[in-house]
């Protein structure tokens, strides 16, 4: 009865963290002062980081590939 009961809150504990595992989100910006184009997880305040873009990315590759694309950014 007591592992049943072990067993069972240890379940109940690891499900829900599971859930919220990875919600980090990506954008496209842009430094205001070294001009530099970046990928950045906190959505820009468009002052010292400006968005380049409206979307957001949810890996950080997906961003890069973005980011390589946009004109802005192109060396």
């Amino acid at each position: 009865m007591v592992r049943q009961i072990a067993t069972t809150i240890a379940l109940l504990i690891q499900f829900p963290a599971s859930a919220f595992a990875d919600t980090t989100q990506y954008w496209a910006a842009k430094d205001a002062v070294s001009k530099q184009c970046e990928v950045v997880t906190k959505k820009p305040d468009g002052t010292l980081v400006k968005e380049l873009t409206k979307a957001t990315y949810k890996t950080e590759a997906e961003a890069n590939d973005a980011l390589k694309k946009l004109p802005d950014c192109k060396k």
